[in-house]
C-alpha cells in the first residue's frame, strides 16, 4: 500500500556502520513509507564517513548529503580535515555543512576544540552559501554566544534533533534557525520538547530520524531508519493539532526551501 505522506527525513546517517550495508533496503522501506527524500549526514568518525556519505548521495537520486565534523570528534578537526571537507562540499549533492556544534553533555572533545571546530564550520557554510546543521546538547548559552559573534550563513541553518525547551527554541528561531525534531518527541519524558514543537512556526519546523540512533516509539531501543520518521511526524501532528498529511507537506516544503532540494 502506497503511503499518503510526502516526507523528507532531514537528518540520518546512511554511512554509519549500522546502516551502510543495508542502504538499498533502507531506502526502499523509506519510499514505501512516503519518504521521498533523505538527507544523509557524514560527520561521525573519520573523513571516510563523509566521503562515503557523498558517494551514497551520488548513487541515489533521492539522497542528499551534509559533510562536517561532529562535536564529539572536534579534537580531530584540524586544518587538513577542513580542507578535505571543502573538497567534498563542491559536490552538487552536498546541500549542507555539518553536523557541527557543541556537546557539553558527553564532552568527548574538549570545549576549546569544539568551539574552534564550530567556528570553522560556520565559515565553511558561509563560503559555500549552504545552511549549517547544528548539534547542541547542554550548550545552548555558549552556542548562542558564538552565533551572535560569528553569525550564520545567509542560507540559515537547523538545530537538529532539538532537545531544548520552548525558551531555547525561541532563541534559535530569533537567530534564523529552523528546528528539527527526532523520535525523542515520542518519548514519555519529552514534555518540554513537545511544548517546543507546539510553538515553532509553521515555516520553520522539520522532522528527522537521526538514524540509526533515537528510534521513536514503538521502536525505541532498536535500530532506527528513515521509514520511522512517520512516527515522529504523527506525534508532532497530535501536538500541533494538525492533519499529519498536511504537516508532512509543510515540513517537506521547509526542508526543500532550506536545503534547496529539487522537490517537484
Amino acid at each position: 500500500m502506497t503511503s499518503t505522506y510526502s516526507l523528507v527525513d532531514t537528518h540520518c546517517h546512511l554511512a554509519d556502520p549500522k546502516l551502510r550495508d543495508d542502504v538499498e533496503g533502507i531506502l526502499a522501506r523509506a519510499r514505501e513509507a512516503g519518504v521521498r527524500t533523505v538527507i544523509s549526514v557524514g560527520a561521525i568518525g573519520s573523513i571516510e564517513t563523509d566521503r562515503l556519505t557523498v558517494e551514497i548521495a551520488n548513487n541515489h537520486d533521492d539522497v542528499y548529503a551534509a559533510v562536517g565534523v561532529h562535536p564529539h570528534d572536534a579534537k580531530d578537526c584540524d586544518p587538513a580535515r577542513i580542507a578535505r571537507l571543502r573538497e567534498l562540499a563542491h559536490s552538487p549533492k552536498v546541500v549542507a555543512i555539518g553536523e557541527s556544534g557543541l556537546d557539553f553533555h558527553y564532552m568527548h572533545s574538549p570545549q576549546p576544540a569544539q568551539e574552534a571546530s564550530l567556528r570553522s564550520h560556520l565559515e565553511l557554510a558561509a563560503d559555500f552559501d549552504k545552511p549549517i546543521v547544528i548539534h547542541c546538547r547542554d550548550a545552548e548559552t555558549r552556542l548562542l554566544a558564538i552565533i551572535r559573534e560569528v553569525g550564520i550563513s545567509k542560507r540559515g541553518g537547523v538545530i537538529h534533533c532539538f532537545t531544548g525547551d520552548a525558551a531555547a527554541a525561541r532563541e534559535f528561531l530569533a537567530h534564523g534557525f529552523h528546528i528539527s525534531f527526532s523520535g525523542i518527541l515520542t518519548f514519555k519524558n519529552a514534555a518540554a520538547i513537545r511544548e517546543a514543537a507546539r510553538m515553532v512556526p509553521d515555516d520553520r519546523v522539520m522532522v528527522e530520524t537521526d538514524a540509526p540512533y533515537l528510534a521513536p516509539e514503538p521502536y525505541r531501543g532498536q535500530r532506527n531508519e528513515p521509514a520511522y520518521v512517520t512516527r515522529t511526524l504523527e506525534a508532532m501532528a497530535r501536538v500541533r493539532g494538525i492533519d499529519a498529511v498536511a504537516l508532512a507537506t509543510m515540513t517537506s516544503d521547509n526542508a526543500a526551501r532550506l536545503f534547496a532540494l529539487p522537490l517537484a
